[in-house]
């Protein structure tokens, strides 16, 4: 056994027949001797794939593996990942590292940023996989950022796609450190070049610099060339044209995206990302029985869509009632969706469609914590308004700092009204400044009067100090804020959403 696994096997047909052999079977030759049999060859591999599989537990398949994830299935994607990386495959490490990040745990992404080096020197997706990962990595030192900068380039040079956005996304995020690069110079030569993803490059910089819904016409041009190679231009042609009120347009590209999806070219990841266009009342019109119709049609092959027809429920009650959201709701925690755990926790927190009872809705929330930023948002909430029987100010803080350092703007108000009001802990003026100031960034009266109220309390000496402390909290953020980073532009041109 342990001289079998001294080389990586040269094919599944090897992997077979070590599997085999490690089985232990008394019966049956080695299967490499019988290799060289060629014309015993076919009767044989079916041997050993059968007696693996019976005796084995399973031959691990990587083709089972990518069509699992792509269904939603990360546990049995998983469980073939990890067998074939345990051998040594690199493409099923890479696949077993993006399952880790998808998993949105901490100490999962930090597993995965090793299982990414150790397949790094040989394969370019590793390499455009780890760029991608430092590129988002939170306090990222800046010698990761450039060393972010140079796997991408080198996954580039060997023939790895989706490293251009990542690259942008890098100068956009870091400039301090990246003087000698202007972004905007930088995509525009891409652009000048015929790179195909430059022009995602040009829509994320729009996107970052909040100017998106000023170049409408250009997002639209720039995703209709890309449509046929680049299907997350659905979600974004979708998300024009329903800033644009162009309904008949949007149909149009909803009939074409379920002919792709049909033949296999566009996932079901995209047409649920499309779906939650079109429930996104923010971005203007819904059609939220369209949205209904095409998830309904994806969620059985794609689980995560159980979760996102009870979201439009919540958000239409029209739709449907409490009995059908809650079936949808049990669908998404069959499959481990941490965001049924967060939609049902909020029902319950709030008290909308059922009766509201603190205690259930702190254990939902507790499932989705590290994974589903809110979480952290409404555990902090409850612990601070006392909904338990009293105020838990420690465990509030905690929670709500999280939430608003993974891009919750809420929660900063939150904060600043737990050090202003003093609920269960002393009141604190400085720290209150400096989450109000920060909570500005909602852009609401209440925030913005709570900034100002605050400010004006302080004499001199202290607001020099609070403006200190503001400047180090903002450093500790350093990235962009999520809003910012929800952006479709680290997403897998095949479907993988990985970061």
């Amino acid at each position: 056994m342990i001289t079998s696994l001294l080389r990586k096997p040269r094919s599944l047909w090897e992997l077979a027949c070590q599997r085999l052999d490690h089985c232990g079977s008394a019966e049956a030759p080695s299967c490499l001797n019988r290799q060289q049999a060629g014309s015993h060859r076919g009767a044989v591999c079916a041997l050993a794939l059968a007696v693996s599989l019976a005796g084995c537990a399973g031959l691990p398949d990587q083709r089972l593996a990518n069509e699992a994830l792509k269904r939603g299935d990360t546990a049995t994607a998983q469980q073939n990942y990890k067998a074939l990386a345990d051998l040594g495959y690199s493409e099923a490490q890479v696949g077993l590292a993006d399952i880790q990040v998808d998993s949105r745990d901490p100490a999962q992404i930090k597993q995965a940023e090793a299982t990414y080096r150790a397949a790094a020197d040989v394969s370019p997706r590793a390499q455009a996989r780890l760029g991608r990962l430092l590129v988002a990595k939170p306090g990222s030192t800046e010698a990761e950022q450039h060393e972010a900068e140079g796997l991408l380039k080198k996954a580039a040079a060997n023939g790895e796609g989706n490293t251009l956005i990542p690259l942008a996304m890098l100068y956009l995020q870091y400039p301090h450190s990246f003087p000698n690069v202007n972004a905007q110079q930088q995509i525009s030569q891409w652009r000048a070049e015929g790179k195909p993803e430059a022009g995602l490059a040009q829509v994320l910089l729009y996107r970052t610099q909040g100017t998106y819904d000023q170049h409408l016409d250009e997002v639209a041009t720039i995703c209709k060339a890309a449509l046929n190679t680049t299907d997350i231009c659905y979600v974004e042609l979708a998300t024009v044209y329903q800033k644009q009120g162009k309904t008949e347009e949007q149909a149009a590209l909803i009939k074409q995206m379920q002919a792709a999806h049909t033949r296999g070219t566009v996932s079901a990841q995209r047409v649920d990302s499309v779906a939650r266009v079109l429930g996104d009342a923010t971005l203007g019109k819904t059609d939220e029985k369209t949205a209904q119709s095409l998830l309904e049609d994806i969620a059985p092959g794609y689980p995560a869509s159980w979760v996102s027809l009870a979201q439009l429920l919540y958000d239409f009650p029209e739709l449907g009632d409490v009995d059908t959201m809650m079936k949808y709701l049990d669908n998404g925690r069959a499959a481990d969706q941490p965001r049924a755990e967060l939609l049902l926790g909020k029902l319950y927190y709030e008290g909308k469609w059922v009766p509201a009872d603190a205690k259930v809705a702190e254990a939902h929330f507790q499932k989705a914590v590290g994974k589903e930023v809110a979480a952290d948002y409404y555990l902090g909430q409850i612990y601070r308004r006392g909904y338990l029987g009293q105020v838990y100010s420690q465990k509030a803080l905690d929670h709500l700092l999280t939430a608003a350092r993974n891009g919750q703007n809420s929660a900063d108000f939150a904060i600043a009204q737990l050090f202003s009001q003093g609920r269960g802990t002393k009141p604190n003026p400085l720290n209150a400044y400096v989450f109000s100031q920060l909570a500005k960034a909602q852009n609401t009266p209440q925030a913005t009067e709570l900034a100002q109220t605050l400010e004006a309390q302080l004499p001199p000496a202290q607001l020099a100090e609070a403006q200190r402390l503001l400047k180090q909290e903002q450093a500790v953020r350093g990235a962009l804020s999520q809003n910012t980073l929800e952006l479709h532009a680290l997403q897998e041109e095949d479907g993988e959403e990985t970061l």
